[in-house]
């Protein structure tokens, strides 16, 4: 592991510019001084930028998702890059962005003050050893902590009323340390590479990309979100309008992007380095095979099923009990009922 903190910033820095989220997008139509509905009033799907792997990089680079989408008369605009959930809840709200792919934590975080949203697909957990890095805590090679009890007094960064805040609390909860005896840190991946680096924390409850990133660079893992018994499923949501207004445009959506996941585990190398396989953003020795590996093991997006209210519930009961969340938030109200939309 690199002991400059210029090299750490910098490798900070690519992530932020690399590596998008497995699954994101949409928008709507309607309003032609925002720019939605041209095109004869089509739904609009808003993704985020998929960077340079994943099935959405494929999909952007074939064009597959649009192919699909005009079927049932939509199309797909591609935007920015955000490095998680939480740090997307801006472009959420403001209509940015439509369809955001995360884990059940931080869209309850969301929906605790504002309701425009809802789950409409489920992803469930990969447990087999032999997938990728995963997300987890992370120390600096030379750090005193060696178990999650030595946490006590120390500074941990964790992304705000998301998945990294969540696990750091069901880790503390299993090895039995009062929560207040651990000082959060509020910061996004981009932010927390950068700490981390610096020193200016102890430890990382790193997510997304950020994980795999730290423990390529030589961070010491102290706990892997996949060996805690955690009900944080992976999601996606839309905005209650795009629901309403074209649900099979998202139905289209998922289709689309399960069968591309079926694809990767198959040929998880296809999915990688899509667009540019040098530079910044292409991924090669350690970091690419951990891209393969994820991508073999990746399970692909569900429409819900009744037992996900179990999980929402066992989230939702956790931030309760720590008061994580501003307002409180009603775990029956925010799956979105296909069960009303004909066939």
């Amino acid at each position: 592991m690199p002991t400059s903190k210029s090299r750490w910033i910098r490798r900070a820095g690519g992530l932020v510019a690399a590596v998008a989220l497995a699954f994101t997008a949409t928008a709507c139509g309607g309003d032609s001084e925002t720019g939605e509905g041209k095109g004869g009033g089509e739904t609009v799907l808003k993704l985020i930028d998929p960077g340079n792997a994943g099935v959405l990089a494929y999909a952007m680079k074939s064009g597959i998702l649009d192919q699909e989408l005009r079927k049932v008369g939509a199309r797909v605009e591609w935007g920015g890059y955000y490095p998680s959930f939480t740090a997307a809840t801006d472009a959420i709200r403001s209509g940015a962005i439509n369809v955001q792919s995360g884990a059940i934590s931080p869209a309850l975080g969301y929906l605790s003050s504002t309701q425009d949203i809802k789950i409409f697909s489920f992803g469930d957990p990969v447990t087999d050893q032999r997938a990728g890095a995963g997300d987890g805590l992370v120390v600096k090679p030379n750090s005193s902590i060696t178990s999650v009890q030595d946490l006590v007094g120390k500074k941990v960064a964790v992304n705000r009323a998301g998945h990294g805040e969540y696990l750091l609390l069901l880790a503390l909860e299993q090895a039995g340390v009062p929560a207040d005896k651990v000082e959060r840190v509020y910061m996004q991946p981009d932010q927390a590479a950068g700490a981390f680096a610096a020193g200016r924390i102890d430890a990382w409850v790193a997510i997304v990309d950020a994980f795999p990133e730290a423990v390529a660079q030589g961070a010491r893992v102290i706990f892997r979100g996949r060996d805690l018994p955690s009900d944080d499923l992976s999601i996606t949501v839309a905005s209650n309008k795009v629901l309403n207004e074209n649900p099979k445009a998202l139905q289209t959506y998922l289709k689309v992007v399960q069968d591309l996941t079926a694809e990767q585990r198959l040929n998880p190398e296809k999915f990688q380095n899509v667009f540019e396989d040098k530079g910044p953003r292409a991924a090669d020795g350690a970091r690419l095979t951990n891209n393969i590996e994820t991508a073999r093991y990746a399970n692909p997006p569900r429409l819900p099923k009744p037992d996900d209210t179990k999980s929402i519930e066992a989230v939702n009961a956790l931030f309760n009990k720590y008061n994580v969340l501003p307002n409180k938030v009603d775990p029956a109200a925010v799956v979105f009922d296909w069960s009303k939309v004909p066939s």
